[in-house]
């Protein structure tokens, strides 16, 4: 999803693959029980099978991917790192089910996995389970403060819900958390415009236009799915681009 630095530390959420959707593959459930311990050469051959994954997932090839990820979560269950890569190629894969089953489990085993949260988190947003999405950030936040994943996705959640006061919150921390990223600041301008402070959303947008001067483009601001905006958030985006 995206150009946004430095965002995905301690997990292998890579972002800048594209969303495409992939053809649906039948889910493969995990076995042994996620409470069984593996062998050492299950959990190499697992970690062979998720660098496969990896590498499929970047070549956009998702039906390989899950394939190999799921593979090696069944050989190595307990890996919470691989669960949430298998559940997070799931999400760019389109499979939204799969990936909050995926990253359920990996949380059934760690309610304070923040990783996982922050993965299930985007999941929800994605799919338009508000509450379910700031939730899940929010108790992310409490493990984590300086948690820019969650404060930058609340910032959209609350903008959704119009909870402006929230999101203004959340919106400053994110930038503040991450100031070179544009995509906050994007985010930020979105909820002064919905204020009707357009003198404010105008300003706070300029940030975004000053490390990326492509924010300036209309037409380039369809990546913005990638970074969990909605279509009318996108929309919205644009109109402030123009009015600039």
């Amino acid at each position: 999803m995206s150009n946004r630095p430095n965002i995905l530390t301690g997990v292998i959420l890579f972002l800048l693959v594209s969303c495409t959707k992939a053809p649906e593959p039948m889910p493969i459930s995990l076995s042994p029980s996620p409470l069984a311990t593996p062998s050492a050469g299950d959990r190499q051959l697992a970690t062979k099978l998720r660098q496969q994954g990896l590498q499929a997932r970047q070549a956009q090839r998702y039906d390989d991917a899950l394939t190999a990820l799921a593979q090696a979560g069944n050989l190595d269950p307990q890996n919470l790192a691989g669960l949430v890569l298998w559940g997070w190629t799931a999400h760019l894969a389109g499979q939204g089910a799969e990936a909050t089953r995926v990253l359920t489990l990996a949380l059934s085993q760690d309610p304070n996995h923040v990783p996982a949260l922050n993965a299930l988190g985007i999941v929800y947003l994605v799919q338009g389970n508000l509450a379910s999405a700031v939730s899940t950030h929010q108790r992310a936040i409490t493990l984590q403060p300086d948690n820019e994943i969650a404060h930058y996705n609340l910032v959209l959640a609350h903008h959704r819900q119009r909870q402006y006061e929230d999101a203004i919150r959340h919106g400053k921390r994110a930038t503040a958390l991450e100031p070179e990223n544009p995509h906050p600041w994007v985010a930020l301008a979105l909820v002064y415009w919905a204020q009707g402070d357009q003198s404010q959303a105008k300003k706070t947008y300029g940030k975004a236009l000053q490390l990326d001067a492509r924010y300036r483009s209309p037409d380039y601001l369809t990546h913005l799915k990638q970074a969990g905006f909605s279509a009318e958030q996108i929309t919205t985006v644009a109109e402030i681009a123009r009015s600039r």
